[in-house]
């Protein structure tokens, strides 16, 4: 008897590590495309949107693609959703990076930049390595991220979301004495700050999690 496969949609907005993500995507047993029209997303059973790079790049793609709409569209009837580093940030309402920018607002909340005086203090930006996944101790963990209690995960990064409600962060780490949140999410939508795909058996451990999860 044959095993379907699920069917994964790696969102290409021209922007990301995407080949990094299908290889780590597909080592837990799912079939990926990479999907650039906004018309085909609904064909998926769950969506990844990965990033690296600028906030506002991020959104103007999206929004020149469509697939901004097309997103929103597919949460609203049920579609899970994951975001990667960039790919969290661009759930927010807005951004400061380097300017003002409208993001997606599907959880409220702003990114920020660490604060200009940690380099000076010998925290140098970005945050880059490997680093902890705090879970809060009166709070249930939320199944994708089960996986990486007591692990460490890869970070590459020099802006971090602040949502609005405390009950979106799933889960935090901190950079010198700045806590951020690594981990946010609400309904159908799991996202993270660290990078999955790098963060090599915790990362896929995880990831396949998100495959299994049935919000």
């Amino acid at each position: 008897m044959t095993i379907k496969r699920k069917k994964v949609a790696l969102i290409d907005y021209g922007m990301g590590n995407l080949h990094s993500v299908a290889k780590a995507l597909e080592k837990v047993g799912v079939d990926v495309d990479w999907v650039k029209d906004a018309e085909k997303l609904g064909n998926y059973e769950r969506m990844v949107l990965p990033g690296v790079g600028a906030f506002r790049d991020c959104m103007s793609a999206l929004k020149a693609t469509g697939l901004d709409e097309a997103i929103t569209e597919q949460l609203a009837q049920g579609m899970p959703f994951l975001g990667i580093c960039l790919g969290m940030q661009a759930l927010m309402t807005r951004s400061y990076e380097f300017g003002s920018y409208q993001g997606l607002d599907l959880i409220a909340g702003e990114v920020k930049a660490f604060p200009e005086t940690h380099p000076d203090r010998g925290f140098k930006i970005p945050h880059m390595g490997w680093n902890d996944v705090v879970f809060a101790k009166d709070q249930a963990i939320h199944p994708v991220l089960a996986p990486l209690q007591n692990q460490q995960v890869y970070y590459v990064h020099s802006f971090y979301c602040a949502p609005e409600n405390p009950e979106h962060i799933l889960a935090a780490s901190s950079y010198g004495d700045w806590p951020f949140a690594c981990g946010i999410g609400r309904d159908n939508i799991v996202a993270v700050q660290f990078h999955p795909e790098k963060s090599q058996k915790a990362g896929l451990t995880m990831l396949d999690a998100f495959v299994k999860w049935k919000p």
